[in-house]
């Protein structure tokens, strides 16, 4: 990052208080407009935080060969998934756009090419839990994909590039699942809350156990840990999000856990906030 980057970032964003860096477990599409103790946990976060500028969210539902961020003045809202409800088809979150924004998180991200992206809008990564922590939609919001040709250590090392973002009040967001395992789900527990199958307890119990000592080489390093993270994270997209947010902790902030539950037998909605 240049003189010149700083500069425009001063630009665009006032000073702020620095803000915290969020990863939140989405688990279903129905959280969006279901009540329960998760989706509380997500509007808790929000009233325990600064109101953002904006908010730069990573989703596990953006997964693309290279880097893109959203530029569009009026990101549509993306129902990207099948066989729900149609009142879950029917949600749209309007939240504005911040082409600004994005041109900014491309310059920071330098020399790594990223693509000012046109087409995509607010996966439900994003809006499903956007909308609890700010129903009013008031907030811009971009996203930022997640490059799958990449291992684990280059998102953890991209994501501190961002950090200076978080000066300026924006808000970023890793959206996926640390335990994400769909093939496995215990349908008859699906919306039992604390049902785990005994490989999920274990890999629960050990990311929480290496989140809380800062330990988080291992969980970069999730592939080496063994089976039980092996069956966790059977594909990396949901897992990468929150590579994205321990990438931005400074040595000096807190990391705490919320909505630190296992549902349906292969699912966590752990959620994590840093700062």
């Amino acid at each position: 990052m240049n003189l010149n980057d700083l500069q425009n970032i001063s630009e665009n964003f006032g000073n702020t208080q620095r803000m915290p860096v969020l990863f939140l477990g989405h688990g279903s599409p129905m959280n969006a407009i279901e009540e329960n103790q998760f989706v509380q946990g997500f509007r808790n976060a929000a009233t325990e935080i600064p109101k953002p500028n904006a908010i730069l969210c990573i989703s596990a539902h953006w997964f693309t060969n290279g880097t893109k961020v959203t530029a569009m003045d009026l990101p549509r809202t993306i129902h990207d998934f099948g066989g729900f409800p149609q009142a879950l088809f029917d949600v749209q979150y309007p939240a504005p756009g911040n082409p600004e924004l994005a041109r900014e998180t491309a310059e920071l991200l330098a020399p790594v090419l990223v693509e000012e992206d046109h087409n995509w809008g607010l996966d439900h990564g994003a809006w499903s839990v956007i909308r609890h922590m700010y129903p009013d939609a008031d907030i811009p919001v971009i996203q930022m994909s997640i490059d799958y040709t990449k291992p684990p250590q280059y998102h953890f090392d991209l994501a501190k590039r961002l950090n200076k973002l978080r000066d300026k009040g924006i808000l970023i967001i890793g959206s996926g699942n640390i335990v994400h395992n769909l093939r496995l789900i215990d349908w008859r527990n699906i919306n039992t809350v604390g049902s785990g199958w005994d490989w999920a307890i274990e890999a629960r119990e050990k990311t929480n156990n290496w989140l809380l000592d800062g330990n988080f080489q291992n969980i970069i390093d999730y592939q080496k840990q063994g089976t039980s993270l092996q069956y966790a994270i059977p594909t990396p997209d949901h897992y990468l999000p929150l590579i994205y947010s321990l990438g931005l902790k400074d040595k000096s902030e807190n990391l705490t856990l919320f909505n630190d539950e296992l549902i349906a037998g292969s699912l966590s909605m752990t959620s994590v906030r840093i700062g």
